[in-house]
This record gives C-alpha cells, sequence and structure tokens, in this order.
C-alpha cells in the first residue's frame, strides 16, 4: 500500500526551500515517509504522492570535463552522459563521486535539490519537463519533494535546457 503523503504549504526549512520563498516562487512541499530499503529515491517519491514518474525529477551530479555540473532528469528515464556534455559545451561526462557531490552541494544523496546549494553548479533541465505545468524536485532531503513551474525551476538555476534523458 502506498504511503499518503503529508502536503504542505511553502517553507519546510530547506535551502531549497529557503531560496524558492525568497525568490517569491509559487510552490507546493510534498513530504512523505521515506523507506531506507527502497531501490530508488525518485520512484519512491513518485509512488508516495500519486504523481507519474514522467513529472517527478531527480537531481544527479556529473562531471563533466573536470567540472561538476547537476543533471535534473525524470525519474521514469536515465541521464545521457553524451548528452549532457554535449549541453554545456564538454565532450565527456561521468558520474561524479558521491561524496564530493555531497560536500559540494550541502545535500545528502537521494536529498539532492537542484535548488539551494551550497555552491551554484551549472545546470541542466532535461527539455521534457516544459511539456508539464509543474513538476517535482527534491526539497532538500529525503522525503521531501518541491512542486513548482519548470519555468520557475529554470530561472532560478539559470539552467540549459536540453534533451539529456533516456527512457
Amino acid at each position: 500500500m502506498a504511503k499518503k503523503p503529508k502536503k504542505q504549504q511553502q517553507s519546510a526549512g530547506t535551502p531549497a526551500t529557503v531560496a524558492l520563498t525568497a525568490a517569491g516562487v509559487d510552490f507546493t512541499v510534498h513530504a512523505y515517509d521515506h523507506d531506507p530499503g527502497h531501490p530508488s529515491y525518485g520512484e519512491e517519491a513518485a509512488e508516495a504522492m500519486g504523481v507519474s514518474p514522467d513529472r517527478v525529477f531527480k537531481t544527479l551530479v556529473a562531471d563533466v570535463d573536470g567540472a561538476l555540473t547537476v543533471a535534473v532528469v525524470p525519474v521514469a528515464g536515465s541521464l545521457d552522459l553524451k548528452a549532457l556534455a554535449s549541453a554545456v559545451g564538454g565532450k565527456r561526462a561521468a558520474m561524479a563521486d558521491p561524496t564530493l557531490a555531497e560536500r559540494t552541494t550541502g545535500y545528502v544523496r537521494g536529498g539532492i535539490s537542484p535548488l539551494g546549494q551550497r555552491k551554484k553548479l551549472p545546470t541542466v533541465l532535461d527539455a521534457s519537463a516544459t511539456t508539464h505545468s509543474t513538476i517535482c524536485v527534491s526539497a532538500g532531503r529525503r522525503g521531501l519533494e518541491v512542486e513548482l513551474s519548470p519555468m520557475d525551476l529554470a530561472k532560478l538555476t539559470e539552467a540549459v535546457q536540453a534533451p539529456v534523458a533516456r527512457p
């Protein structure tokens, strides 16, 4: 049986929600009980919120030619590393070391948000995001998602929009 999400408005006190509030952006916070045994953070979020996995986006940190870069892609798919490198004018991309990603963003794996990161990283938002009026991304901790307009997300993160997801 799916867990019932707890729906909250506005601040949940993470750097991501603080950044959204400061920017004056409309958003909704969705909280749910995180199951540490679930094999996929993103799929767990989609199931718990009762939202289609193509509207829930995961935040991945990659190393593109020696520079950390954020990719925001649907949890229903995977990241195309070659497309990510191309989107930021790079040649090669590989997933970043998880410890380095956590230290650089200020968030733990499974709770990395594209918003409110400790160090602002270049960001690429998968082009499929714009087919939805709202999408969900991590609000900065496991069991907490924020729903907002993909245009607001792109603006706040200064994201490049490109097709970087694979089904």
